[in-house]
């Protein structure tokens, strides 16, 4: 077991720090690369994961279900803890609810249970990234619209994914293939993309960073294992909504931020602290996850 959680978290690790490496020594334009890859390789994977046939997406339901009460439950509980510390709710409550899905979560997934978990760690990443264009962009700017939600690459690729699986459309597998090709090259990319971000950010607000370190995956297991019990879920997926409940904060919870001019800098600490801290918190959730997947049904 321990041999498989380090096989599975040290490419994550080792692409990350690649990241690091390089944009110590290079000032690479990572905002145009993560552009690049928001609006064309995320789409194409997450198109052709959805429109493949061989994916019933029914067997998600339940899935996408638990992982909208993950993301919203972790903010109603983590509310009130925010207001008795007098913290910034803009600035606290969305990275404690946006967790970092696609730089790290789908990689992991996919590392520690193989290219049959892809289907599931999308359905979790689309849920969360639909929510925080959303829910998280709404909690940020109450006149965010409807149309502005559904221009975005990502939202389109699913709603047109979902399409296709739906109606039953056939697509030629070349097309498939070349899609599922291109798409892939994301999943590296966000990690050495996360690797390079890092670097820009500092330990200013320490003790929220590390406060947020603590209660994101807390808050996260508190909301998905009671599910976990209590839902209708292979031992895939419940491995797989564990991973996600306990993923540290997105990194994209900084750049809209420093878009909205909230507190990057704390923001920033949340999102730095919280992800060195899955160092630590990922090795014991994927030992649980592994517990849980080859125990007795």
């Amino acid at each position: 077991m321990i041999g498989q959680i380090l096989a599975t978290l040290l490419p994550v690790f080792l692409i990350t720090g690649a990241g690091v490496a390089y944009g110590r020594f290079r000032t690479p334009d990572i905002r145009s690369l993560n552009t690049l890859n928001m609006e064309l390789f995320v789409p194409l994977l997450v198109f052709a994961v959805l429109a493949d046939r061989q994916a019933p997406l029914a067997d998600y339901a339940w899935l996408a279900s638990a992982a909208v009460a993950v993301v919203l439950g972790s903010g109603v509980l983590l509310w009130p803890v925010a207001r008795w510390l007098r913290l910034d709710i803009k600035t606290f409550l969305p990275p404690m609810m946006f967790n970092n899905s696609g730089n790290m979560g789908i990689p992991l997934i996919v590392l520690a249970y193989g290219e049959q978990a892809l289907p599931a760690a999308v359905v979790v990443f689309i849920v969360e990234m639909l929510l925080h264009f959303s829910v998280g962009l709404h909690m940020l700017d109450p006149r965010i619209s409807l149309w502005r939600l559904l221009r975005m690459p990502i939202v389109a690729a699913s709603l047109a994914g979902l399409a296709v699986n739906v109606s039953g459309l056939p697509l030629p597998v070349w097309l498939l293939d070349a899609m599922n090709m291109l798409g892939g090259v994301c999943i590296p990319l966000m990690l050495f993309a996360l690797g390079v971000r890092l670097l820009e950010i500092d330990f200013s607000d320490w003790r929220t960073g590390l406060l947020g370190a603590v209660l994101c995956p807390l808050s996260g297991l508190v909301i998905a294992l009671p599910l976990i019990a209590l839902l209708p879920f292979n031992s895939l997926q419940a491995a797989v909504l564990l991973v996600f409940a306990a993923l540290p904060p997105a990194v994209l919870n900084y750049l809209v931020a420093e878009q909205y001019r909230l507190a990057p800098h704390k923001v920033a600490s949340l999102v730095l602290i919280g992800n060195l801290g899955s160092l630590v918190v990922m090795p014991l959730t994927l030992a649980a996850a592994f517990i849980w997947l080859h125990a007795p049904q």
